[in-house]
């Protein structure tokens, strides 16, 4: 069986994703088999295993870093916030319904069963298991029936590291105020502290580090230091959505929809040459963009409407007609058609008048498509024509199917061997259900290029970005950093020991 050790927080946000993947990434390079896991995530962002399940973007990017195929034991419930109260529940990879926070935290004990299997069949297959805690473990409103913390701890009888972050300030009290409000048996499972984002020198910090360490019991295992790999982070805390400002370039403006997901689709266009991104939350920050994305969202018709209130609507149609590039990705896409059905009360249940600006509608099912897709791109009309021909490859993760009058935007093949088509394209304006098409290097490129064609910028021919050899340059990047800022033999120690 596996050792295991448990990155838990002073609060959402500390930078226990990232901790947690440096050290997968570490203990690989180390010559062991690592593998992370998070018990329960909360998030937007999503992503389809090879088997067709759906699981959290963290625990993709640690597999990632792990050097590890994305595998749903790593984080065996998944909840999507479908509103401010409630969330679906993902459970194994399979939605289960929806539930409003109380029902689910009344009934969070009932899968224990079910987190301890993934966990077990994991540590049976590695040398150590890198856990990661959600928010804080001081929620004390939330101790009673917890199943990711302290509570995860426990089950999995794995000792903990305590991550403070000081660029929010107030760091010491973080680590003081988290250890204090927890019961004695819960203090003794914290072996170590970590102050994450520091930027300066270290020297200056050495007092506090003693007096912290002194106050606690616990020893300070190091600091990191403030690290810009580009790495996915959590939707909910992500910098990436916060720019709204346009650099050079191409503008390329994405719509922030309320419950926007799936945002890490966008990657790509931050490194593509020749394109400036940024993120719309109102009608007077949008412009008149070169390309309009209207990204996945949790609730297409409560977004859709969202976007009818605020005037972006409106906008976003006045530009189309103007030759501004649309393009709709799963929700988004959904929203781009003549109208949203939802018969069964997937979402707010009724039929609501899409934007139209493609000849499709979509009428909501109770099943839930998940699963990996690739084929080529046969549709694409318009600035978009250099597309055709092009191989595409991505994840569908939606609830609703959708129909076009006209040609469909690409040919797909499921992994089952199912053939399928995909997406609609009315000249400058295409949608599709595939998550992750701007990671096939050439379609980015491609799209730079003939959206710099119609501004009149000469930027060549783009060099096709290779998305993947960039990720592990980052990973490698933030295990750097991680691995000069703790004491690694003291965690290796750590790990070694357990709890005892």
């Amino acid at each position: 069986m596996a050792r295991a050790i448990m990155i838990q927080g002073t609060m959402s946000g500390a930078g226990k994703s990232l901790i947690a993947a440096a050290l997968c990434r570490i203990f690989t390079q180390d010559g062991f088999k690592a593998a992370p896991f998070k018990s329960q995530n909360m998030a937007l962002n999503s992503y389809v295993t090879a088997d067709g399940l759906e699981m959290g973007r963290a625990q993709v990017m640690q597999a990632e870093a792990a050097m590890r195929e994305p595998d749903i034991r790593m984080n065996p419930i998944l909840l999507k916030p479908t509103s401010d109260v409630g969330s679906q529940v993902i459970l194994n990879g399979r939605p289960i319904g929806n539930m409003r926070a109380k029902e689910y935290f009344a009934r969070k004990k009932e899968f224990i069963p079910d987190i301890m299997k993934a966990y077990d069949s994991l540590a049976e297959e590695n040398d150590i298991i890198v856990i990661e805690g959600a928010g804080s473990p001081a929620e004390i409103n939330l101790k009673k029936n917890d199943i990711v913390n302290m509570g995860m701890a426990r089950l999995a009888k794995t000792p903990v590291l305590l991550v403070g972050d000081i660029d929010r300030g107030g760091v010491f009290a973080q680590l003081y105020g988290t250890t204090e409000l927890l019961e004695r048996a819960e203090k003794e499972m914290i072996k170590g502290l970590i102050i994450n984002k520091f930027r300066g020198d270290v020297s200056i910090l050495q007092s506090g580090l003693d007096t912290i360490s002194s106050l606690t019991g616990k020893r300070v295992l190091g600091v990191v230091p403030y690290t810009n790999a580009d790495i996915d982070d959590e939707d909910s805390l992500s910098e990436r959505i916060s720019r709204i400002s346009r650099g050079n370039g191409a503008d390329v403006a994405v719509i922030r929809l309320p419950h926007i997901s799936n945002f890490t689709d966008f990657t790509p266009f931050e490194c593509a040459e020749g394109v400036s991104l940024r993120y719309v939350r109102s009608a007077h920050e949008l412009g008149s963009p070169d390309l309009i994305i209207i990204p996945g969202t949790k609730n297409t018709i409560g977004d859709l409407l969202w976007l009818r209130e605020t005037g972006l609507e409106a906008l976003i149609c006045r530009n189309a007609e103007s030759g501004c590039a649309v393009i709709g990705i799963c929700g988004g896409y959904q929203m781009l058609g003549r109208y949203v059905r939802d018969p069964y009360g997937s979402e707010t249940g009724g039929e609501v008048r899409g934007i139209g600006l493609l000849d499709t509608a979509t009428v909501f099912s109770q099943e839930k498509t998940t699963r990996r897709v690739s084929g080529i791109i046969t549709g694409a009309q318009g600035m978009f024509k250099v597309l055709n021909g092009i191989e595409l490859k991505g994840y569908e993760i939606h609830m609703g199917r959708t129909e076009t009058d006209g040609e469909p935007f690409s040919e797909l093949l499921g992994d089952n061997g199912e053939k399928s088509f995909d997406g609609a394209a009315r000249g400058n304006i295409w949608g599709t259900y595939v998550h992750g098409i701007f990671d096939t290097a050439e379609i980015t490129a491609r799209i730079a290029e003939a959206l710099a064609k119609r501004r009149g910028i000469d930027i060549g021919s783009v060099r096709a970005f290779d998305m993947d050899t960039y990720k592990q340059k980052q990973y490698d990047i933030l295990a750097d950093a991680v691995r000069g800022g703790l004491d690694m033999e003291a965690v290796y120690k750590i790990v070694e020991e357990g709890l005892k």
